[in-house]
C-alpha cells in the first residue's frame, strides 16, 4: 500500500480558503508503453550499474534494486533503482538509468546518499560508518509503537507495512563560498543536505481510519531503540455530451452496451480496475472508508444537469450525475494533454487505466489521489466547496499518479513541496490543453488562470496562486533555508513561482504581483518561453532525472539539463530555467540570450544506403562564435571520434532504423551549445549479420579464446554500447586472441566483414614492437588469409572502421581471428568493437 494524496492538506483543511489549499516537438515525445521488464532485463541492467561500482569507489556491498521502470523518447527505457547496502534499501538514494533499445545505459540520474557506508574501523570511529544490520526492534514491534502513538484507537484501512531500511539522517551545511552569508542571503545554491550519520531502522507505514477521519503516516522507527526518528503526513490532498458544472456542454466518451450507456471510456487506458478510464458513484461511502462502487449507466447519452449536487438527493439521476460529468471530462483532458503533447499514456506511461469515484461521504470538503489503486475519490463539497471535480483540480490530483510511477518525490520537506507543486503544474497544464479544446499536440499559452480551484471555492477566492504564493498568507515566495519545514501544500508556493516566470515571464515593476527582487540582470522583466515549452521541460526532468529526494537546488539542476536536451546548451529556454529558478532564489540569475546566438542553421538528413554502403550525416551551424565543434550521437550515445560537420560510415545491416543527432558548440566564453534533430538511417536490401554478439553486449559467448578481453573497463571507452574486447595494453610480455567460426552461404552475392579499431600506444618511434593481426582461418585452424596486420605505429584518437571483402570464401566455415601480440615493455592497447560479418 503507497500513499494518498488529497488535495487538501488534512491537518489544515478546516481552515480558511486563503491558507487550505495549500509548437509541437515531435522528437520529445514518449515511446509508446512499453513491456514489463523481464528477469533478463533486470539482470542486465543490475550488471550493468554494478560494474560501474568500482568507478564510483563503491565495494560489494553496495548494490542496487530495480522499482519500476516507464517508456522514454526515441525507443528509450527508464528504469529506476533503489540503492542498497547489504540488501537492505538506503532511504532517499536511488538512481533513474535511461537505457536505450538494446539495453545499454545512456545516463544515470542519481540521488546519491550512500557514499559514507562503509563497515570498516576507520569510518567507524569517525562516527561515518555503516549501522550493524541486527535489528532489536521486530517489524511487529515498530508497528505496534507507531500505531500506539499515532491512533491508538484507531482501525486499519490497509495492512501496515514496516520495511527495515538504512535511514540516512541528513543535515543542511552551508558551502565555504556561503560562510559570511547570513541567513536571509543564503541562496538555495549556497546550502547542500549531507549525511550526518546513518541508523537502521524501519519505515512503517499505516493508513488508518480514526474518529471517521483518514489518518496516514509515514514513519521511520528505529530498529535498536523503537525511538521516532521521523514522522509525516501520508494523505495527499488534492462522446456523448454532458452538462457540466464548470465548463457548460462537453463531449464525453462513453461505452453503449446493449441499451445502457457506460461512463467507461475503452480508448484511453486499458486494464486497470474496469478495462478502461471509468466513472464510478461512491455513493456516499465514507471518507474514512471509500468504495468505487459501479460504473455510472444512463439510458441515454445525455448525461447531468449542470448543477451543484443537491445534498440528500439521487447519485445518479441528472443532478447526481453532474458530478460524474465534471470527472469525466476533467480525466479525458488529463489523459489526452499527456499523450497528444508529450506521447505519455495514462498515469504510468504503461496505458494502465484509471477511474475517479464521485460522491464520497457526505457534504465532503475535499479529494485525494490513491496509489494503491492508481484512482481518484471526490467529495461533493460542503461548508467551503462545491463539487471539487474542477478540470485544475483533477488534472492535479492525477499529476500524483504520474509522480508516484516516476520520481517518487517523498511527501516530506522540499521533495514534497516539488511533489505538490507537480501536480499544480500539471492542473494548470490540463486547463489550458482542456478550454482550448482538448486537441492538438501543443499546450496553448491561454486559457488556465494560474490559479488553483477557484471555481471549486463558495468564496469564489482561489486555493492557490502561481503566480504569487503569498497571496494565501503562508505559502512564500522564494526558497529559504526553512523551507523544508513546512507543510508541503505550502513549500510548493516558490516552485509554483518559478514555473510561472518560465511560462509567461516576469515584470520589472516593484509593485507588481509578477516582480521578483532576485532577478537582477537585463532585463529585469525576464523573458517567458510559453506553456507548451516550459510544460516539455518539467515533465522530462520529474519523469527522467528527479529521484524520490530531489530538493530545490538539484530540481534546478535537473531541469536545466532537461532544457539543454530538448533545445541545447545555451538555448533561450536553458537561461528561462537558470533565470526563472533565479526569480525564486535557487541559483544565480544570468543575462538573456541576444539576437545572433548560436543556431542549427542546416539539419541532418534521413539517409537510406544498401548494407556495406557510405551513410553520412551532416550538420551545419550560424550565429554565436566560430568556429565550431561537433560531436555526434547514435541512439542518444556518444560516437567516439565523430567530431565533424560530417559524419559518415559503412552502414550494415544492424544498423537499420538508428537515429543519428549532433551536437554543435562554439567557441565563445561561456560556450553555447546547440543539439541537431535526430536523422534516421534506413539499410535496403536483404542482408543478414553473420556474427553473433560482434558489440560484445552480451557477454563473451559464443566467442572464443583469450575472451577475459571482453567487457566494460576504465581507461577504454566502447565504440556504441558499453562493453568491447581490449586486447594488448598490459605492458608486459603478452599474447591475446578472440575468435568466432562464422557460416558464409554460398548463395550470397556480397559478404563484408567490418570492425571498429581503436589503437593507443606508449612505444614512440616507427619501429613496430606490439601488433594485432586480423586473419580468416579454416575451422581447423589453418590461416586462409591475412587481412591486416596493425601495430602500434597505428595509433590514432578515436575509432576507425576497418572493411574486408570476404566473398571468396562464401560456402565455407570461417573462423574471424583477431591475435595480439605485445613485448617486455610500453603498452599498446587494441580496442575491438562492433565486429560485423554482413551477407547479401
Amino acid at each position: 500500500m503507497k500513499l494518498q494524496k488529497s488535495i487538501l492538506a488534512a491537518a489544515i483543511a478546516a481552515l480558511p480558503f486563503a491558507c487550505a489549499f495549500a509548437q509541437a516537438l515531435p522528437d520529445s515525445l514518449m515511446s509508446a508503453p512499453g513491456q514489463a521488464l523481464t528477469d533478463a532485463d533486470k539482470a542486465n541492467i543490475l550488471d550493468k550499474l554494478n560494474n560501474r561500482r568500482g568507478a564510483a569507489g563503491l565495494d560489494s556491498d553496495h548494490s542496487y534494486k530495480i522499482t519500476s521502470q516507464h517508456p522514454g523518447t526515441h525507443g528509450q527505457r527508464i528504469t529506476r533503482a533503489a540503492h542498497t547496502w547489504r540488501g537492505l534499501r538506503v532511504f532517499g538514494s536511488d538512481s533513474v538509468i535511461v537505457s536505450d533499445q538494446n539495453g545499454d545505459i545512456v545516463s544515470e540520474s542519481a540521488s546519491n546518499r550512500r557514499e559514507g557506508l562503509d563497515a570498516s574501523r576507520a569510518a567507524k570511529a569517525g562516527g561515518k560508518g555503516a549501522p550493524d544490520t541486527t535489528p532489536t526492534v521486530s517489524a511487529d514491534e515498530a508497528i505496534d509503537l507507531v500505531v500506539k502513538r499515532v491512533a491508538p484507537n484507531g482501525t486499519h484501512r490497509w495492512k501496515p507495512e514496516a520495511e527495515l531500511l538504512i535511514w540516512p539522517v541528513m543535515k543542511q551545511v552551508r558551502l565555504p563560498s556561503a560562510g559570511n552569508k547570513s541567513d536571509a542571503q543564503l541562496n538555495a545554491v549556497d546550502v547542500e543536505d549531507v549525511v550526518d550519520h546513518y541508523e537502521l531502522a524501519y519505515l512503517v507505514k499505516t493508513r488508518m481510519v480514526n474518529n471517521k477521519q483518514l489518518v496516514y503516516r509515514d514513519t521511520v522507527v528505529s530498529a535498536l531503540t523503537g525511538v521516532t526518528i521521523k514522522q509525516w503526513d501520508a494523505l495527499e490532498t488534492v462522446t456523448g455530451t454532458g452538462h457540466s458544472q464548470y465548463n457548460g456542454d462537453v463531449p464525453i466518451q462513453t461505452t453503449l452496451s446493449g441499451s445502457t450507456y457506460k461512463m467507461l471510456d475503452a480508448t484511453r487506458g486499458v486494464g486497470g480496475t474496469f478495462g478502461g478510464m471509468a466513472i464510478t458513484n461512491a455513493n456516499h461511502s465514507p471518507e474514512s472508508n471509500p468504495q468505487a462502487g459501479s460504473i455510472y449507466t444512463n439510458s441515454t447519452n445525455t448525461w447531468g444537469d449542470g448543477q451543484q449536487y443537491v445534498n440528500g438527493g439521487s447519485t445518479t439521476n441528472a443532478n447526481g450525475q453532474t458530478a460524474a460529468v465534471n470527472a469525466l471530462w476533467g480525466l479525458m483532458n488529463t489523459y489526452d494533454t499527456m499523450k497528444n503533447v508529450l506521447g505519455w499514456q495514462s498515469l504510468d506511461g504503461n496505458n494502465t487505466a484509471t477511474y475517479i469515484a464521485v460522491h464520497v461521504d457526505t457534504q465532503y470538503d475535499n479529494a485525494f489521489f490513491e496509489p494503491g489503486c492508481k484512482c481518484m475519490y471526490i467529495g461533493d463539497g460542503g461548508t467551503s466547496f462545491n463539487n471539487l471535480g474542477s478540470i485544475d483540480v483533477i488534472g492535479h490530483e492525477m499529476g500524483h499518479g504520474v509522480t508516484d510511477a516516476t520520481s517518487n518525490l517523498t511527501y516530506s520537506g522540499e521533495s514534497g513541496g516539488l511533489n505538490e507543486s507537480n501536480s499544480d503544474i500539471n492542473g494548470e497544464m490540463v486547463e489550458a490543453y482542456g478550454r482550448a479544446g482538448g486537441t492538438g499536440s501543443v499546450i496553448p499559452n491561454t486559457g488556465n488562470d494560474w490559479v488553483m480551484g477557484a471555481e471549486i471555492s463558495k468564496s469564489g477566492q482561489p486555493l492557490r496562486w502561481l503566480y504569487k504564493p503569498s497571496k494565501d498568507g503562508t505559502s512564500p515566495n522564494a526558497w529559504s533555508s526553512t523551507l523544508g519545514n513546512l507543510n508541503v501544500h505550502y513549500s510548493s508556493g516558490p516552485n509554483n513561482r518559478m514555473f510561472y516566470f518560465l511560462s509567461q515571464g516576469s515584470s520589472s515593476s516593484s509593485t507588481s504581483d509578477y516582480y521578483s527582487s532576485y532577478l537582477t540582470k537585463t532585463p529585469k522583466n525576464m523573458t517567458g518561453i510559453g506553456n507548451d515549452k516550459a510544460y516539455r521541460i518539467w515533465f522530462k526532468a520529474n519523469t527522467t532525472k528527479f529521484t524520490s529526494s530531489t530538493n530545490y537546488a538539484d530540481a534546478r539542476t535537473k531541469v536545466i539539463q532537461a532544457a539543454e536536451e530538448l533545445y541545447g546548451v545555451g538555448s533561450k529556454e536553458s537561461t528561462a530555467v537558470k533565470r526563472a529558478y533565479a526569480a525564486i532564489n535557487v541559483g544565480a540569475d544570468v543575462d538573456e540570450v541576444v539576437s545572433g546566438a548560436l543556431a542549427i542553421a542546416t539539419q541532418p538528413n534521413n539517409v537510406t544506403v544498401s548494407a556495406g554502403g557510405t551513410a553520412s550525416f551532416t550538420v551545419a551551424a550560424s550565429g554565436g562564435t566560430a568556429p565550431y565543434s561537433y560531436k555526434w550521437y547514435r541512439n542518444g550515445s556518444l560516437i567516439s571520434g565523430a567530431t565533424s560537420a560530417t559524419y559518415s560510415f559503412t552502414a550494415q545491416a544492424a544498423d537499420n532504423g538508428a537515429s543519428f543527432n549532433a551536437s554543435v558548440t562554439d567557441s565563445a566564453s561561456p560556450a553555447a551549445t546547440v543539439n541537431s534533430n535526430n536523422a534516421t538511417l534506413t539499410v535496403g536490401g536483404s542482408q543478414t549479420e553473420r556474427v553473433v554478439n560482434g558489440g560484445f553486449e552480451s557477454g563473451t559467448s559464443p566467442w572464443a579464446g583469450t575472451t577475459g578481453v571482453i567487457g566494460s573497463y576504465s581507461g577504454q571507452t566502447a565504440y556504441e554500447g558499453t562493453r568491447f574486447a581490449w586486447l594488448g595494453g598490459n605492458g608486459t610480455t603478452a599474447s591475446e586472441t578472440i575468435t568466432q567460426d562464422v557460416a558464409i552461404p554460398s548463395t550470397v552475392t556480397s559478404a563484408t566483414l567490418s570492425f571498429a579499431l581503436h589503437i593507443d600506444t606508449a612505444e614512440s618511434g616507427s619501429t613496430a614492437y606490439d601488433k594485432l593481426v586480423v586473419t580468416v582461418k579454416n575451422t581447423a585452424g589453418t590461416t586462409l588469409a591475412t587481412l591486416a596486420t596493425y601495430s602500434n605505429v597505428n595509433a590514432a584518437s578515436g575509432y576507425q572502421i576497418r572493411t574486408f571483402d570476404l566473398l571468396p570464401y562464401k560456402g565455407q566455415t570461417v573462423r574471424l581471428s583477431f591475435a595480439m601480440t605485445e613485448d617486455s615493455s610500453l603498452q599498446t592497447s587494441f580496442v575491438v568493437d562492433k565486429v560485423s560479418l554482413v551477407t547479401q
